[in-house]
């Protein structure tokens, strides 16, 4: 940019001066003299001030109006800077330095083709000067990035299209086009911070700027606070009403708000049914949307696992999780429905995470007790074996026990195949042994609790099925196995 921006020193040539215009054009050359001064101390607004005066005491003179595009090149005021160098090359269509400036204004804002048509001209006129050469290729580098950037907007791959316009902005340090685009793009990657602070940099310089707006809103709208976000969308709309970004956005937004408030509702109130419908329909707004998705995903799964539809539930909350890794309520909602599956280790994992990410007690005993379920889980399931529910009562265990042990009694399947025996024989065993656990309650309640059996004299590998079975049918000769037809038994009390 120095190079763009060195100040002419030496004026271009002019007509002879008439006698009454010679103090006049004098008095500016002395203010031209004192801006190049304070240019060369870097004291760009008083050189600003300087060339001004020179230019009205002289407005006729391309140099000036060159001079001062320059400082105000420096000072960051390219549009102000491009109005200048433009008057210079008016005044003088010859004026080199003056095409230079005009081009490096129009990069600087993002215009690469007026850029390209300025360094041109500039060529013409020297067709060595390194410095056109050099903004000449510059210029067209941007053009190919935006092409590149249009072409991957429209694919979604918007890391490439931060990319092309982090490099384009090198070039075009001015330009708030390409600086939406990059913020919008950051935006729907999920870089909200960075996504904003272009976005607030833009409208503390033009805070009537609609695209900055839009990108503002854009932001609170995918980190779901979606009231805020229609504010923002609202304002892009009254700078801008043909907005059409603004307007989709502030459509979606207020739709998102109205269903999801309305599922709430409706789940509030019990009725499930509706609340799953008003969700799903909810989810079908903007899948872009990712943590406001994440959100419905997993109240959709709560719904579920109130309907008992644990699977579905968990489906839910998985995509929940895909969509949202840090989401603690989507994990624990999970870890439940797990536990009520009975799929203990996937349950014993998402606590594991929930612990690791908030360290409360809360969620160390849920931990702990996902635990004791997943260890619990490892031996023989007793109440299983009796086809009891876990609050059986005794008189139910009893009954459960009298059921199976009469089924898998070895002397019933004594016409069966040896495999058959076996298997029997081994299922008579597993019941004696589960009503000699339950039907104790010092024995069931270690059990319930996960403590070892073995333990305090209560080894398993000792007890004998048949004294089981005999002592509860009421000892010897208590009762025999009548066959009443091929492959048909009865049991008889003596």
């Amino acid at each position: 940019m120095a190079a763009a921006a060195e100040c002419d020193v030496v004026m271009a040539a002019t007509e002879p001066e008439l006698p009454d215009n010679a103090e006049a054009k004098r008095e500016a050359e002395s203010f031209k003299e004192q801006g190049n001064a304070y240019y060369a101390k870097k004291d760009y607004n008083e050189a600003y001030n300087y060339y001004t005066k020179a230019i009205d005491m002289c407005p006729k003179n391309a140099s000036y109006y060159g001079n001062r595009a320059a400082t105000l090149m420096m000072l960051g005021r390219f549009r102000e800077a491009l109005g200048d160098a433009q008057q210079s090359v008016r005044l003088d269509d010859s004026f080199v330095r003056g095409h230079l400036r005009e081009g490096k204004c129009h990069l600087s804002l993002g215009n690469a083709m007026a850029a390209c048509r300025s360094f041109q001209r500039a060529l013409e006129l020297d067709h060595k000067n390194a410095q056109a050469q050099q903004e000449f290729k510059n210029a067209n580098a941007v053009i190919e990035y935006e092409k590149i950037a249009e072409t991957d907007y429209e694919k979604r791959d918007f890391r490439k299209v931060v990319f092309c316009m982090d490099r384009a902005l090198e070039f075009a340090p001015a330009c708030h086009r390409f600086k939406i685009l990059k913020a919008e793009c950051l935006a729907m990657l999920g870089r909200y911070p960075e996504a904003q602070s272009v976005a607030s940099d833009i409208l503390r310089m033009d805070s009537t700027n609609a695209d900055a707006l839009y990108v503002r809103g854009l932001c609170l709208y995918y980190e779901d606070c979606i009231e805020k976000a229609v504010q923002f969308f609202v304002q892009a709309l009254r700078m801008a009403p043909d907005h059409e970004k603004a307007c989709v956005a502030c459509r979606n937004a207020k739709a998102l708000k109205a269903k999801k408030e309305d599922g709430n509702k409706a789940f509030k109130e019990g009725n499930y049914k509706l609340a799953y419908e008003l969700y799903t329909e909810a989810l079908g707004i903007d899948p872009n949307n990712i943590k406001t998705n994440a959100k419905l995903y997993c109240n959709r799964g709560t719904v579920n696992s109130k309907l008992r539809k644990l699977d579905d539930a968990i489906e839910d909350c998985t995509n929940a999780v895909k969509l949202d890794d840090t989401y603690i309520k989507a994990y624990l909602r999970r870890a439940q429905c797990y536990l009520d599956t009975e799929q203990y280790e996937e349950a014993v994992r998402d606590y594991e995470k929930v612990y690791q990410t908030e360290k409360t007690k809360e969620h160390k005993q849920l931990l702990k007790n996902a635990q004791l379920e997943l260890k619990k889980s490892k031996r023989k399931d007793y109440y299983k074996i009796l086809g009891v529910d876990k609050n059986a009562s005794e008189d139910e265990i009893k009954k459960a026990y009298r059921k199976r042990a009469l089924m898998h009694h070895p002397d019933r399947h004594s016409g069966a195949s040896a495999e058959v025996q076996k298997e029997e024989e081994k299922k008579f065993k597993e019941v004696g042994e589960a009503f000699t656990i339950l039907s104790d309650p010092k024995k069931k309640t270690r059990y319930d609790s996960g403590q070892d059996l073995d333990e305090e004299g209560m080894n398993m590998g000792d007890f004998d099925a048949n004294n089981i079975f005999k002592a509860f049918f009421g000892g010897p000769g208590g009762f025999s196995f009548e066959a009443s037809g091929p492959g048909n038994f009865f049991f008889q009390f003596g």
